[in-house]
Parts: structure tokens; sequence; C-alpha cells
């Protein structure tokens, strides 16, 4: 299967609320998922989040209690947008669905890891990885909520915060394209060995997730595996308001 939506046994669209986001989550097909980022470096599932559940996340960017740290895009040259990192404790949502996503992405990095020929093997949990990572003086939560405007967009770059970097990450689309916005396409550019980059763009459906490489993935060549380093990005955004969630596995330094 390409990286075409793949859908979870609890329907599409609205249907979908009706089970837990941990049944939903377990409900995808994995096996498809996993093929996919192997095949394209990326992963699409259907809508996950019903529209109610997407509104709710959107309306927490208003609220500064809910974060850690807002960022201007546009300050550090980033792009042009903002975002806002959360502080603990996550809203409920953004707990879940970064702890049961993680269960069935670390097989899929612990394969990775084997492929590349290293020694690192991640913990069956979030807990116990975000144990490892603070202990390493990672301690600060990524998952993240991004707002753009019109001519919006974020340059191509790599959520990496430090020495300890689960290898895959997701992103939660809030808003709909056509109607709450148009252009701001995702982006995902990815770097093969001696070769030029090959790139995807697509735009992604109100509460659809998309799993990429936080950094560098095994691509299988003839002499056996290569790292292709992948980066990801957002164009430019043509009219209205463009709202996403991120979900990084690691914590900040």
């Amino acid at each position: 299967m390409s990286a075409a939506r793949l859908s979870s046994a609890a329907g599409k669209g609205e249907a979908a609320g009706a089970a837990p986001l941990r049944a939903r989550l377990a409900h995808l097909d994995w096996k498809a998922l996993r093929a996919s980022l192997e095949r394209w470096g990326y992963a699409r599932t259907a809508p996950l989040l019903t529209p109610a559940e997407c509104a709710e996340l959107v309306a927490l960017f208003r609220d500064d209690a809910r974060f850690r740290s807002r960022i201007s895009m546009q300050r550090f040259r980033f792009g042009v947008g903002d975002y806002a990192y959360f502080a603990h404790p996550l809203p409920a949502p953004v707990r879940e669905l970064r702890t049961h996503a993680y269960a069935h992405l670390a097989p899929i990095a612990n394969g990775w890891m084997e492929a590349l020929g290293e020694p690192f093997r991640y913990p069956r949990s979030l807990k116990a990885y975000l144990e490892r990572c603070h202990a390493s003086g990672q301690t600060r939560p990524t998952p993240l909520l991004l707002r753009y405007t019109q001519n919006g967009y974020n340059c191509l770059h790599q959520d990496l915060y430090g020495p300890l970097r689960f290898p895959l990450q997701m992103t939660a689309f809030l808003s709909r394209p056509g109607l709450d916005y148009e252009g701001g396409a995702f982006l995902l550019v990815e770097q093969h060995p001696r070769q030029q980059s090959r790139g995807e763009a697509f735009v992604p459906a109100q509460g659809e997730l998309v799993i990429f490489p936080s950094n560098v993935r095994p691509v299988r060549g003839t002499r056996g595996w290569y790292r292709a380093q992948s980066r990801h990005g957002v164009g430019r955004v043509l009219r209205g308001d463009r709202y996403a969630l991120g979900i990084i596995f690691h914590d900040a330094e």
C-alpha cells in the first residue's frame, strides 16, 4: 500500500469520535502504516480526531496558562507563524495521543535502530522513555500547537531538542483545507546519500495524522542499509488560518 490514508476500525470522520483515542489508535492498520513509512518516508491516517476535538485543541491556543513558551517564527527566521509548547500537565487528548501512539511506534523505531546498526533500543512505554530523557536533562515537554495566518509558512527543519531523539514524530491537522484556509501544504523533503533531494507536498484533511521521521530513517540499498535525512515544513498559506498539533516524543533540554 502507498502513503494513502488508512482508516480505523472505528470508522471515518465523526463516527471515529465514538471510541476513545486509545482505541482509535489501536484500530489503525499499523502494518500498512509501517509499510508506508518504509516505502515513502511517511504515513497518513484517515481523520482520527473529530471536528469537535479539533476545535477544542484550536481554542487552547488562546490560553497562555496551558503553555510553557510561545515562539514567533519570524523573529528567529524559522518562517512566518507562531507556535506554543504545552506545559505540564498536558491536555488530556494531547497526552493520550502521545502516550498511545508511542506504544505502536516504538517497535518501528527499534526496527530502524537495528537496521542502522545502532545499539539503543526504545522502551515499550512512553513513561519509561521519558524517564530516560529526564535522567539526561531533557525535562521540558515538546508537544506544541502551531498557527499560520495568511502568508505564513515554516522553513524545512528537524525537531531535535537534545541528544536523546525518538526517530518518529506525528502531526495532527486541526483546520479544514478549502474552508478555514487555502495553501499551506505539508512539506517533506528526504535526502539520500549522493542523490538529489526528493520532496512530497500534500494537504491533509482535518483530524488526519501524519507520521514521519524526526531525523533519519533506514533505506535499503544494493549494499545494505543507509541513512536518509528527512526535513519537514509548511508551504505558504494563501488565505485563512491553519492550525496543527505537533507530537514529538522526546522531551527538550
